[in-house]
């Protein structure tokens, strides 16, 4: 699968299928700080991620209001 990244950005392929969750282990990303959407879904931590898949790894921003 494609996997895009932010901060920085960068594309990596990866074998699927795949977890989301084993997809960030593997990758060392705290699911805490990220968003993972496959194409413009936002996807659990239980879906599984196919060979064709395009996903993308967004961090999430928090802002506070003042």
């Amino acid at each position: 699968m494609k996997v895009v990244l932010r901060n920085p950005r960068r594309e990596l392929e990866i074998p699927g299928p795949l977890r989301v969750r084993s997809l960030l282990e593997r990758l060392g990303i705290n699911r805490e700080s990220v968003l993972v959407m496959r194409e413009d879904t936002l996807v659990t931590d239980d879906a599984l991620l196919d060979d064709d898949d395009r996903v993308e790894v967004r961090p999430v921003i928090s802002g506070g209001g003042g």
